[in-house]
């Protein structure tokens, strides 16, 4: 078990399937025995997902939004839970204790100015060889992705939102 070299991946892009992607290579990593930290940066709201650690004992996740999404200026709250989710995620990352560890969210939390991609960097820094690290989220600023090893952009072509169909329990939320 373990990782023996882990890697910097980005699923960035427009598109549907960032969270999504980053779900499924948790699922491959955790049913290889592996533990994973999930962190979701800007978001607080009720998601399935968030109910896998009680079939999971090798996965931790924890959020550090609010129930509301940001739209236009971040609120201090929204500014605030975001260093302390980077703050969080520093400990995760520095401790060993994860094969995994996905900060999801984290391109959009840059793109709003909550964070600063210095400090985000500086975090990665801290990765151990043996741990894979994910950064979801729109947006991926520049240095993220020349940090990365791995960049996926999702690119929008159709989508069912606009047609008015809302997240569905279990496909989008």
């Amino acid at each position: 078990m373990g990782i023996e070299k882990g890697y910097i991946q980005v699923y960035t892009g427009n598109g549907k399937g960032k969270t999504t992607a980053a779900l499924g290579i948790t699922l491959r990593t955790l049913c290889a025995g592996n533990r994973v930290f999930f962190g979701q940066f800007m978001k607080g709201q009720d998601y399935s997902e968030l109910k896998a650690p009680e079939y999971f004992d090798n996965l931790d996740m924890e959020q550090f939004g609010t129930p509301s999404f940001v739209r236009g200026e971040p609120s201090p709250e929204d500014i605030e839970n975001a260093k302390k989710g980077l703050a969080r995620m520093k400990e995760v990352l520095s401790s060993g204790d994860y094969d995994m560890v996905v900060f999801d969210e984290i391109n959009t939390t840059l793109f709003f100015k909550m964070l600063k991609v210095e400090d985000v960097l500086e975090v990665l820094d801290l990765k151990k060889e043996g741990t894979e690290v994910i950064l979801t989220g729109r947006y991926a600023p520049q240095e993220i992705i020349d940090r990365a090893d791995l960049v996926t952009e999702m690119r929008e072509i159709k989508h069912y939102y606009n047609a008015g169909v809302n997240a569905r329990v279990g496909v989008e939320n």
